[in-house]
């Protein structure tokens, strides 16, 4: 496929004028490419993919003949396409929605109490809308874990109250405790034998002081033209290479569970930790532009020990705000003695074997299709969060935009030709558990592309996972022949500022699982906002740091995208299946 230089025009946008009126510097670019187009869905043309170690730079449009050919053969349902902005745009819910899920259900870690409350809830919901097959389906997981009691205090030299959370599947203190605080250096095993026998009833501090900036880096991120440009342009990188897989010690342990064996035969008290050693934040997508974190008060956490057999098998582990660490640190360097009072009370969750025991699930929920019902078009979310705030940017803006895909299009009586299906996925913060075994079970395993009937009559996977940011364009995955089909509808979506398709392939989330299998799946383009300077995987993820109309915007977009894709003649055009490397 060759792709011709771009040609690029800007219209005016106010969202506050009248719709006919409605103008902003948008940047909308087309190309003249020279494209051969099959319209066989399930067989797309090799030159789809990438062929070479090459690097190539793809800017993707379509042929303004070709569009013409797409228009004039399908023609938009200008009514229906109305009533969905009416709808999302005029009754929106997606604020009770998030405020539900994130403020009396979050945070909602998979396998604990509070999820189970928020699938209950979230099913009644769209029970209540008139959706069809609402169900759940449960997989294995290995232990819940819930918080339930946290408290930390610097009492010597003077009293400070410690701001920190404790890490995910961490351990508790035996009640509550008040211990020595000690700093390590431990990179390698070898350095275990420097500290052997001195740890014991001892709080730990295992990294050095991190530099504190001022806030004076890009904190919210609205893509610029420019950078919208560069996520159209973006490099291809070539095909991976097979990669082996790190091993663990010689008892197929990795230097990190060592640690943690040291530090329970040691007799460690607690481990508290600041988190990262970056005050610096990726944009996210591959984008090469980066934010700072907001730092203050804000505290990232991570896992602090596994869910399956050995739960519970680890010392308490709390991160710190970066401000609170440092200080203890700076009173051990003059030699001054720290002692903290901490308390972590925490439960593990016991998962069996029974189906309908098992600790994690997806929830299932469609609007059937008429003439064309036996064939499918997904949109999906994950449900689970995280533990330190309440979920509200990731995942519940998601979850709470794509609810309203179907709220919407239920409302105003859309009858889409395929049947239209929400998915809710479980465990997406372990690994995206929810999605894989969901494709395992019904599309195929992608590590033998041993394929099920139902491959063949799913459409597209619209997903949601990057904050409260309004859409921006959509990623195409590297499916270069699905481009002149999104290319079509962009136009109708300019106003709400969708202009951009980006050739690249993005990971980190569930469209992924669907793209193993050679299933058309795609992750949108979206304003990361806070995201990544302040919300992701933190404390601060809460409601309100959500911005309420760009969810609104989100929900919008996905209906037309989901719509639009019911409505084709043909299911939207496919790569070639991923090679698997034996």
């Amino acid at each position: 496929m060759h792709f011709a230089p771009r040609r690029c025009s800007s219209v005016e946008y106010r969202p506050d004028a009248p719709s006919s009126r409605r103008v902003k510097r948008l940047r909308h670019c087309s190309t003249g490419p020279s494209v051969r187009r099959r319209t066989h869905a399930t067989e797309p043309p090799r030159s789809s993919r990438m062929s070479s170690t090459t690097r190539t730079m793809v800017t993707v449009s379509a042929t303004a003949a070709l569009l013409t050919v797409v228009l004039a053969a399908q023609p938009p349902d200008h009514a229906t396409l109305a009533a969905i902005r009416d709808e999302g745009l005029g009754g929106s819910q997606v604020t009770d929605h998030i405020s539900w899920l994130s403020d009396v259900y979050g945070p909602r870690v998979t396998g604990t109490p509070a999820i189970e409350q928020a699938r209950v809830w979230t099913m009644e919901k769209l029970r209540e809308w008139g959706l069809s097959d609402v169900h759940e389906e449960r997989f294995a997981f290995g232990h819940g874990w819930s918080l339930e009691r946290f408290h930390a205090h610097m009492v010597e030299p003077q009293v400070m109250p410690i701001i920190g959370y404790p890490k995910s599947w961490s351990s508790s203190t035996e009640g509550i405790v008040t211990a020595d605080v000690t700093r390590v250096d431990i990179e390698t095993e070898a350095d275990f034998e420097t500290y052997r026998g001195t740890l014991r009833g001892k709080i730990v501090l295992p990294q050095p002081a991190r530099e504190v900036r001022m806030l004076e880096g890009d904190l919210v991120l609205r893509m610029t033209d420019e950078q919208l440009a560069e996520a159209s342009r973006t490099e291809v990188p070539p095909p991976a290479r097979g990669r082996r897989r790190g091993r663990g010690g010689r008892d197929g342990l990795s230097f990190n569970d060592r640690l943690q064996q040291f530090y329970v035969e040691e007799g460690v008290v607690a481990v508290l930790d600041r988190g990262s050693d970056s005050f610096m934040m990726g944009a996210g997508s591959g984008l090469p532009y980066q934010t700072q974190r907001t730092d203050g008060g804000t505290i990232f956490v991570g896992r602090g020990g596994p869910r399956d057999e050995n739960a519970g098998n680890v010392v308490p582990s709390v991160t710190l705000a970066v401000e609170h660490y440092n200080r203890m640190v700076r009173i051990l360097d003059k030699d001054v003695p720290v002692r903290v009072e901490l308390h972590v009370e925490t439960t593990f969750h016991d998962e069996t074997d029974a189906a309908d025991q098992m600790n994690a699930f997806n929830i299932l929920a469609e609007i059937p299709g008429t003439d064309l019902a036996d064939e499918v078009v997904m949109v999906g979310a994950h449900f689970d969060t995280t533990h330190a705030g309440t979920g509200a940017t990731d995942n519940t803006t998601g979850v709470a935009a794509m609810m309203e895909v179907m709220r919407i299009l239920r409302t105003i009586g859309a009858r889409p030709r395929r049947t239209i299906r929400l998915a809710l996925w479980g465990a997406e913060e372990q690994g995206l558990l929810g999605s894989r075994e969901y494709v395992r079970r019904h599309f195929g395993d992608p590590q033998t592309t041993g394929l099920l009937p139902a491959h063949q009559t799913l459409s597209g996977y619209f997903n949601l996972d990057n904050g409260s940011g309004r859409l921006r364009g959509i990623w195409l995955q590297e499916n270069f022949a699905v481009a002149p089909v999104f290319e079509a509808w962009l136009p109708s979506l300019h106003d709400l500022g969708v202009t951009t398709l980006g050739p690249r392939s993005v990971s980190g989330t569930d469209h992924t699982s669907f793209d193993a299998v050679g299933l058309p799946a795609f992750q949108f383009i979206q304003d990361r906002l806070e995201y990544n300077a302040r919300t992701h995987h933190s404390n601060m993820d809460v409601v309100d740091r959500v911005q309420r109309d760009d969810v609104v915007q989100m929900a919008v977009v996905a209906a037309i995208f989901a719509y639009n894709t019911a409505m084709r003649d043909e299911l939207l055009p496919r790569k070639a299946l991923p090679r698997v490397d034996r």
